[in-house]
C-alpha cells in the first residue's frame, strides 16, 4: 500500500480522535496507491474490537467498486502492537482477498501495518510506503 502524507495524516488523526476505542473504516485504493479514506463510526465504541452500520457500508463499498477501485479496511488497535488479533482474523474470512491496514497507538508513535488475511487464518504483511509525490 502506497499512501500520502494527507491521507496518512487524516487515518492517524481518526486514530487518536477515538482513542480509547478502535476507529475504522474504508480505503480506496487505485493499484496500490491510498485514493480515498472514508471514516465510519464504530458503532461497537469498543478497544477490543470494531462494529459498522451495513447501511453505511454496503453502498460505501459498492460506491469504491464502481469507481474502479478496490476496497480496504481499516481500524486502530489501540493497547496493542499493529497486527491482526483473532478477531481480525475469524472476521477477515468475510473479506477475502481484502487488504488490513491496522494503525497501531500502543508505542510512543502511531504505527501501520498493513495484512492479507486468507479464509484459513493466514496472515502475510504487506508493505506500507509513503508517497513522496
Amino acid at each position: 500500500m502506497v499512501i500520502g502524507e494527507q491521507p496518512l495524516a487524516g487515518l492517524v488523526e481518526h486514530a487518536l480522535a477515538d482513542a480509547p476505542n478502535e476507529c475504522c473504516g474504508l480505503i480506496a485504493l487505485e493499484g496500490d496507491r491510498v485514493a480515498e479514506v472514508h471514516q465510519l463510526e464504530n458503532l461497537a465504541a469498543s478497544p477490543m474490537r470494531f462494529e459498522v452500520d451495513g447501511a453505511r457500508l454496503a453502498p460505501l463499498l459498492m460506491e469504491i467498486e464502481d469507481s474502479g477501485r478496490r476496497p480496504a479496511i481499516y481500524h486502530s488497535h489501540t493497547r496493542s502492537e499493529p497486527y491482526p488479533s483473532q478477531t481480525d482474523i475469524n472476521f477477515a474470512r468475510f473479506w477475502p482477498g481484502t487488504e488490513w491496514l491496522i494503525i497501531g497507538l500502543a508505542g510512543e508513535e502511531p504505527e501501520l501495518r498493513s495484512f492479507m488475511i486468507d479464509g484459513e487464518g493466514n496472515v502475510d504483511e504487506q508493505p506500507v510506503l509513503l508517497d513522496g509525490r
